[in-house]
């Protein structure tokens, strides 16, 4: 088995990306093709102490494909986005990126690759208006001062690119707007770094039916553009409205996985309580690596 310390992995860079733009000195890689994996996850373990959070996890996450992750509390959704996002790095297993073998040991690393995650509580300040929240942390200057034009117009680019329409001012404070409005924010801020793979963890909860159904739409506007995007959710109905792939966890690993027609919400369940399925076309977990992979 593979380990993530592996001497033939490639440590990514680490210098910070520029909204909008490639990090400084990074090498250029190319985009893949639709359809192929942007990230493959290969034997992922974790643990935390005598507690066995993730086991032999293989997976692949396509470009411009949608990826639903599902799973009961406790399955194992949250350490496997902090494995990917680089907070809980892998104890052992390899992590693939672009065709690379690569170590994500921070989350600093995992931006300059080009992930971005969205978790459910935003990570964004109330108090500040929607420009100030998206360029937090990489202000623009010219000449020592804040470049507010040159902010404005970048905020505005990255909310029309998403076909974000229902915010009045970018310079509405984000405390003042709705719930799907501050989730568009967050996705808007995340891609602003080119972001090839938007993880977004639970994007839909406690959101009423119109802001769901803008949300879901956002999702859809990201793989159009070939970002891949890997949506952890309880709600198998913004599931099966949005994802192209589906994965199951259950107890740490992989129980099913495979295009979102290979499921149905009665298998869908068995597999999250009980991570087996009576379903006689059921996915096979033993194919739980091919998230993606027959797509062309």
């Amino acid at each position: 088995m593979t380990t993530t310390d592996a001497s033939s992995g490639a440590r990514p860079e680490t210098s910070g990306r520029a909204p909008g733009g490639d990090a400084p000195g990074a090498t250029s890689r190319p985009a893949p093709r639709d359809g192929e994996p942007v990230l493959r996850l290969r034997s992922i373990g974790k643990s935390f102490g005598s507690v066995r959070a993730l086991s032999g996890i293989d997976l692949d996450i396509p470009a411009g494909k949608v990826t639903a992750l599902v799973g009961d509390n406790g399955a194992g959704k949250s350490t496997l986005i902090k494995a990917i996002s680089g907070i809980a790095p892998p104890d052992e297993g390899q992590i693939v990126w672009q065709g690379e073998p690569v170590h994500v040991r921070t989350p600093k690393d995992a931006t300059a690759l080009g992930i971005a995650t969205v978790y459910q509580d935003l990570a964004l300040c109330d108090n500040l208006d929607i420009v100030q929240n998206m360029y937090l942390g990489h202000e623009l200057l010219q000449h020592r001062l804040l470049d507010e034009s040159a902010m404005e117009l970048g905020a505005k680019q990255a909310l029309a690119e998403l076909s974000v329409v229902t915010v009045r001012s970018i310079r509405q404070v984000v405390g003042s707007l709705s719930g799907g409005q501050r989730q568009a924010v967050a996705v808007a801020k995340a891609v602003m770094g080119n972001a090839r793979l938007v993880i977004l963890d639970e994007p839909t909860a406690a959101l009423g039916v119109s802001q769901t159904a803008m949300v879901l739409g956002l999702i859809q506007r990201l793989a159009e553009r070939g970002v891949a995007v890997l949506v952890i959710s309880h709600n198998l109905t913004d599931v099966f409205a949005v994802a192209d792939y589906v994965a199951v966890l259950y107890l740490g690993r992989i129980a099913g996985s495979g295009p979102v027609g290979a499921f149905d919400t009665h298998s869908t369940v068995e597999l999250i309580t009980t991570g087996r399925t009576s379903r006689a076309t059921s996915p096979d977990a033993s194919d739980a690596g091919a998230v993606g992979g027959a797509a062309s």
